[in-house]
């Protein structure tokens, strides 16, 4: 073999490294399009959030602290005014920056549903375990209280209670709205627990000693993380659509700038009538794009759960 055919084989065996290096890089289950488009998108809006509140005067999402019913640069109002540099995205009906509300609005309205979540997702977990796991009366009392708690119309009690207990904090509709999405994480957490239950590694935990703790939530809960991120998200966006569903009927927090909360400022305000659509349009604009990009996350984290889905 000569030196020419010597170098042409070791050149072909580091781009078939590479190659192998590339494939197996892509082949990486986490690294899903959607994923990454779902996560850049919500990543976008609490970057919006921290920068503008660093870059922007929130100062101007008082009332009176802009001229009134500006449009957004390049576009003019009835009055034929066209919108200005300083104020970007317009100004509303009550002399408020539309760009500042957003800044502070939107990390508030996904600080909503991502806590109630986050609560409603961890009882779902503990009661979830406990029934599948330990079953007996606990299983009936757990299953009991999660179909009757289901029944509920969430949003009709939560707006008896905002009715009656007035202004409320962000934390405090968080808890709320967290009263209601345990439930379903619960009832699905159980099933799956029931059907692990069997397998042969709960079983050889189980002859082996180790506690019903740790045959729980160390054996048992690794193997269900990717499901569980599907179930916290689809329930960071049914937080955000009961908080804002409150906000637009003009519960929920009052002093605080939300998206919700400025939508229904513009419905209340005549803002459809008088075509101030940047009022409430570009709040609208934004909860979909956060909408978006938690299906996105939860497409890709279904596709990382599920081989089948990764292979079509």
């Amino acid at each position: 073999m000569t030196s020419t055919d010597h170098q042409a084989e070791i050149a072909a065996d580091k781009a078939a490294r590479k190659r192998a290096k590339r494939m197996k890089r892509f082949d990486n289950p986490w690294l899903n399009p959607k994923l990454i488009w779902g996560a850049g998108l919500l990543l976008a809006i609490v970057a919006l959030g921290l920068i503008g509140r660093m870059l922007w005067n929130l100062e101007l999402v008082y009332t009176g602290s802009t001229p009134l019913k500006l449009p957004p640069l390049g576009f003019e109002n009835l009055r034929k005014q066209p919108g200005v540099l300083d104020y970007p995205l317009g100004t509303d009906g009550s002399g408020r920056d539309i760009l500042a509300l957003i800044i502070m609005g939107a990390p508030n309205s996904l600080f909503v549903g991502l806590l109630a979540s986050l609560i409603g997702m961890s009882t779902g977990i503990v009661l979830g375990f406990t029934a599948g796991f330990v079953g007996g009366r606990t299983d009936d009392v757990i299953r009991v209280l999660s179909d009757v708690m289901i029944t509920i119309p969430p949003l009709l009690i939560l707006v008896v209670f905002q009715s009656a207990f007035g202004d409320v904090s962000l934390t405090m509709m968080a808890l709320l709205i967290a009263g209601f999405v345990w439930q379903s994480p619960t009832r699905l957490i159980r099933a799956q627990v029931l059907s692990m239950k069997q397998s042969g590694y709960v079983q050889m935990a189980q002859l082996s000693g180790a506690s019903t703790t740790d045959i729980m939530f160390k054996e048992m809960l690794p193997n269900l993380i990717p499901y569980l991120f599907g179930s916290f998200i689809a329930s960071v966006t049914t937080a955000i659509v009961t908080a804002v569903g409150l906000e637009v009927l003009g519960l929920g927090p009052q002093r605080i700038p939300t998206l919700g909360r400025t939508i229904y400022e513009a419905i209340n305000a005549g803002a459809l009538i008088q075509n101030l659509w940047w009022w409430w349009g570009i709040p609208t604009l934004l909860l979909a794009t956060m909408f978006i990009g938690l299906l996105l996350i939860n497409l890709g984290l279904d596709e990382v759960s599920n081989p089948r889905l990764r292979k079509a």
